[in-house]
């Protein structure tokens, strides 16, 4: 989320700083006072007297970072560097090339092409590995590397690339890009809009609502909302996406914190579009914040059906501090509620295990609160659906295929072994699967579980203790054993994983467009919703309207 605010909180780095200590500190004002100066004193003497050379920027930014890993994710410090970068990266409009990239090592790694953007006219694809950008090798540059495919309008930018295993070169001319907060809308059938919302950025409600006014138009008299893999964004688009549902002032979310100037109320704060119209909205463990806040107060308000999976629970709001000599600091201030009283966040931060893992509340603890019309719902982190698909949450393997690219993988060699395929959809045989299993254990895949990296861990350190012989029967056994587990788990879970690969295979031939216009007719949740909306009184006995 998006927020700003003025006051500034100046951290001494040395011993003649000052700090300035609002109201709400007061009480703690001698412990801070000690334990800045305990530290200063030490920081001093560790620099002057440390036998070899020190480098006090890089020890304090591990010391700053040290600090704030205590706490959550989301609270983290930039030095003046970082701050740099991140305005480059957030004023203006965004000058790119098109492409969600990732960098891995010594490469970036294209994960996905937008269609006519420069990347697709300079002819990449996904699974291509970006080892050059002019004339410097990625090797060679920690950096970020994605500043080097950012520059005015018209830019030529030579790129040197690995395409299975043959090295390429290519020109990018950069081109302003907007990646749309609504990538794909359209009607299903007759009377069912559909709409895919993607991102919260500054044009979402803006996107949403002509999107929702076309389908109208259309004759579209009930609306199916996707925000599904959504991580969320601007909080006001947010409430102004809600407004288009539901009437001038209603609360959709607030912010609770120990400061008060923190606590505030959010409402609608303009005349709806349709606050009649049927309206369904699909979630998963991947929509996350800003869609959270949508589906939760539209569901608190008993305004839409929600369906899918247990949305992913992140309820905490930032705020970036400034800080001295061009820092800054981007702290949680406050966590979020939606308007039954339900706290979005999931995992308790507070109170992490001696792993430093946070936990997530059990199920048997969950608070219940009430929807406008009466209807239980559930905090524990994230939205519970109305109507929860068990078969649409993934399973863990097929969590660790998805994080470690196994699926992403394979089709990129299905791609390059299929040219041909065109806008045809193939069917995902048990032929086809036996071949995915076998690129898998080929690639010596790595599911990279608990019991695997523990397994992993326990040889490493018998090497370590030169005593890796006496155990390498057991070892291999338990290998053996576990590899054997992972197979059986593909076997259980290959139906949703075969869904995964052929949403995949789409995507690379016919882009995010192609794949939605398959799940109009072929997706569970979006059929699901169909069969909710056709059966007006379910729909009506679920919402008790």
């Amino acid at each position: 989320m998006n927020f700003f605010f003025q006051k500034k909180f100046i951290i001494p780095v040395a011993a003649s700083a000052f700090l300035f200590i609002g109201a709400s500190f007061k009480d703690d004002f001698f412990e801070i006072a000690k334990q800045i100066e305990i530290f200063t004193t030490l920081f001093k003497e560790v620099n002057k007297n440390y036998v070899d050379e020190t480098n006090p920027g890089e020890l304090m930014d591990k010391a700053i970072n040290g600090m704030l890993g205590s706490l959550d994710p989301y609270t983290v410090y930039f030095n003046e560097q970082d701050v740099v970068k991140f305005k480059i990266n957030n004023t203006g409009e965004y000058t790119g090339i098109g492409a969600l990239l990732t960098r891995k090592e010594d490469k970036l790694t294209v994960k996905e092409i937008y269609k006519n953007f420069p990347a697709d006219k300079a002819g990449l694809k996904p699974g291509d590995e970006i080892i050059q950008i002019g004339d410097v090798l990625l090797s060679d540059f920690k950096e970020d590397a994605s500043q080097l495919l950012k520059g005015a309008k018209n830019t030529k930018v030579d790129i040197k690339y690995i395409r299975q295993g043959k090295t390429n070169i290519t020109q990018i001319v950069l081109d302003e890009v907007e990646i749309k907060s609504v990538p794909f809308f359209g009607k299903i059938d007759a009377k069912t809009g559909y709409i895919v919302l993607l991102h919260f950025n500054k044009k979402a409600a803006l996107e949403t609502k002509e999107a929702l006014e076309q389908l109208k138009k259309e004759g579209a008299e009930r609306i199916i909302l996707d925000l599904r893999d959504n991580p969320g964004g601007l909080l006001n688009e947010a409430v102004n996406i809600c407004n288009l549902f539901v009437p001038k002032n209603e609360i959709i979310v607030t912010t609770k914190s120990k400061i008060e100037k923190h606590n505030n109320t959010y409402k609608t704060t303009k005349e709806p579009v349709d606050t009649e119209i049927p309206l369904i909205i699909i979630v998963n463990g991947k929509s996350a914040s800003a869609s959270e806040i949508v589906s939760g107060a539209l569901q608190d308000l008993d305004r839409a059906v929600v369906l899918g999976s247990r949305s992913y629970g992140k309820g905490l709001v930032q705020r970036p501090v400034d800080l001295t000599y061009g820092t800054q600091l981007k702290v949680t201030i406050a966590r979020y509620y939606t308007p039954s009283g339900r706290c979005i966040q999931a995992l308790d931060y507070a109170h992490k295990d001696k792993n430093g893992v946070a936990p997530r509340t059990e199920e048997k603890k969950y608070n219940a609160f009430k929807t406008r019309k009466g209807r239980t719902v559930y905090d524990g982190g994230g939205i519970q659906p109305d109507i929860e698909l068990t078969e649409t949450k993934l399973s863990p393997v097929t969590n660790a295929l998805i994080k470690n690219d196994g699926i992403f993988n394979y089709v990129t060699r299905y791609y390059y072994k299929n040219p041909t395929l065109g806008d045809r959809i193939p069917s995902i045989s048990d032929s086809d699967y036996s071949d995915f299993k076998q690129f898998l254990k080929s690639q010596k895949f790595s599911f990279d579980t608990e019991t695997e990296l523990a397994l992993k861990n326990t040889l490493a350190i018998a090497k370590k203790e030169k005593i890796e012989e006496s155990i390498t029967v057991e070892y291999q056994q338990l290998l053996g054993a576990l590899q054997k587990s992972e197979d059986l788990l593909l076997d259980k879970n290959q139906k949703e994983i075969k869904n995964l690969i052929l949403d995949e295979i789409i995507k690379r031939y016919q882009y995010q467009e192609g794949l939605y216009q398959y799940y109009i007719k072929n997706n569970t949740e979006v059929k699901k919703a169909i069969t909710i909306l056709d059966n007006n009184s379910e729909y009506k006995s679920i919402l008790k309207i």
